[in-house]
Order: C-alpha cells, then sequence, then structure tokens
C-alpha cells in the first residue's frame, strides 16, 4: 500500500543528485551519483557518513537530477552551484 496525502496525491519521493568538482581536472562540476526514494535516502546518508556538505533546493535538484552520471552540470545553473562551492570552501576554512 502506498501512502497518499490528503489531496489524494503520493507524497513527493526524496531526491538527491551528487557533484564533484575538481577545478584542475574539469571545467564545470559534474554529476557522479543521483537517485530517487531509498537510493537519494542512501546517497545523503553517505554524504553525512563522509562529512560532504548536503546543501537542499527543490528547484536545483529538479533541473541536475535530469542529468545523466558523468554529465557536467548545465551553464544555466553555474552561478547558483558556484555560490554554493563558495559556500562550502569558506566553511571548511573556517572549521579547517
Amino acid at each position: 500500500m502506498t501512502e497518499k496525502s490528503d489531496s489524494g496525491k503520493k507524497p513527493p519521493r526524496k531526491k538527491a543528485v551528487a557533484l564533484r568538482y575538481d577545478r584542475e581536472k574539469e571545467p564545470a562540476p559534474i554529476v557522479v551519483g543521483k537517485g530517487i526514494g531509498l537510493l537519494a535516502e542512501k546517497l545523503i546518508e553517505l554524504a553525512k557518513e563522509h562529512e560532504i556538505p548536503i546543501h537542499e533546493d527543490a528547484d536545483l535538484i529538479e533541473i541536475l537530477s535530469r542529468l545523466d552520471l558523468k554529465e557536467e552540470i548545465p551553464a544555466a545553473t553555474y552561478l547558483v552551484v558556484a555560490e554554493i562551492l563558495a559556500f562550502i570552501y569558506r566553511t571548511n576554512e573556517s572549521y579547517g
């Protein structure tokens, strides 16, 4: 049996996308993992175990989840992803 909300619709399934960016080797971040439902939960769990920062953005995940593995992120997402990466780098420097 599947859970349904009061409106009769199924609750949204969790999505996750993992990115890698090595500015010396790659011109843009690339998708290295993605999943929906249980696979998304496993990706998030692994990220937490390895102290990989997690950022939640429903609009961005909709765009990134459409990409294939090993595909570069689209140019339209560069600014928002750059802002997230800059925040992560600053955070790491503060706590490192």
